[in-house]
Formats: structure tokens, C-alpha cells, sequence
């Protein structure tokens, strides 16, 4: 996968915060011309967040749109859509703080599910976890940002995905990694 360059992943969050903004606020926001990388289809990520706190966060695992529209729907969808947050509101949208986080195709972790702790790298890493009617994902930052251990990793995607804990341990569960290329409003400003 082509990564983007530091203009193209400012542009990204200039599309994502424009699309919230004209979404929400029903005001324009320029961003500059997007280059052809935004044509191609990835999986992506957009999370908002508010005083530092979760405050919505949707995306696509697989790359099924164009980056453009993915970012676009994704953020739109962040921000009125997850299901664990009330909408965003327009007075909101000045302490919102947005990332978006380009996705690599997920793979299945092929090794026995005693070992999967063992090849799992924190930080470089998302998973997803699923098997049963149930799937969870959580992007690769989230260890990093809760300074988990690959065993604490694993446990909480199969919270997320509404499971035991310790179903990653159990082979008949699929565990799926991809990596993230990640683009911070909070540290490009």
C-alpha cells in the first residue's frame, strides 16, 4: 500500500473536518486540491474526539470507496451516526478534535490461537476479532493509547466484540490484524 505523504494526510483531515463542518454547521471550509492517492480505495477510520474523550468514531475496514468518499461518510457518520454517542452538535464542533486513520486490508494472524499474544506487535498493529455473529475491531492506537500489553489487546477486542475476554485463546474465533497510518488533528496543529 502507498502510504500518504505528510500534505495528504493533512488534506485528509481538512476533507474530514469540511464534511463535518458543511454537515453540520452548514458553513464552507476550503481545503486544497486532493491528490490522485484520494481516488484509490482504503480502509479508513475517522475519530472524534472532545476534551480529549471518545466522542464518535466510525470507518471502513475494507477499502470499498474511493479515500475521499470514505472520509467523508465516515466522518459524517462519526459524528451523527455512532450509536454510543448523541449526535454532534454545531457549538461542539470548535473543541472537536479529529484523526483519521488510513487502513491496511486485514489479514487473517496465522498461528495457533496459544501464540497469537506472541505475534502481535503494540502499536503497529489493529485487530479484529470474529466468530459466532460477532466481530470487534480496535485500531492499532488504542493499545498504545491505554499503554496495553498484546494479552490486554487481545481481551479487549473480544470485550468490544461483546465476548469473553479470553476468546482469542479459542481457535475457532478468527483474529485479523492490519496496520494504520494515522493523521492527528492534535499533532499536525
Amino acid at each position: 500500500m502507498i502510504l500518504l505523504d505528510e500534505d495528504e494526510g493533512k488534506n485528509a483531515l481538512c476533507l474530514a473536518k469540511q464534511t463535518l463542518v458543511e454537515s453540520i454547521a452548514k458553513k464552507g471550509v476550503e481545503c486544497p486540491k486532493l491528490s490522485a492517492i484520494f481516488n484509490e480505495k482504503r480502509g479508513i477510520f475517522v475519530t472524534l474526539t472532545k476534551s480529549g474523550e471518545l466522542r464518535g468514531c466510525i470507518g471502513y475496514i475494507h477499502p470499498v470507496l474511493p479515500l475521499s468518499s470514505a472520509i467523508r461518510d465516515a466522518a459524517v457518520s462519526a459524528a451523527l451516526k455512532d450509536p454510543r454517542f448523541p449526535p454532534v452538535r454545531a457549538e461542539e464542533l470548535e473543541e472537536i478534535k479529529i484523526e483519521v486513520t488510513i487502513l491496511t486490508p486485514p489479514k487473517p494472524l496465522l498461528c495457533p490461537a496459544s501464540e497469537r499474544s506472541k505475534n502481535i506487535e503494540v502499536g503497529r498493529h489493529g485487530l479484529i476479532i470474529q466468530g459466532k455473529g460477532h466481530a470487534g475491531l480496535l485500531l492499532p492506537q488504542v493499545a498504545v493509547e491505554y499503554n496495553w500489553s498484546p494479552e490486554e489487546f487481545l481481551s479487549h477486542t473480544c470485550i468490544k466484540a461483546g465476548l469473553l475476554k479470553d476468546c482469542w485463546k479459542d481457535g475457532n474465533y478468527e483474529l485479523l490484524t492490519f496496520e494504520g497510518q494515522i493523521f492527528s488533528e492534535t499533532e499536525i496543529i
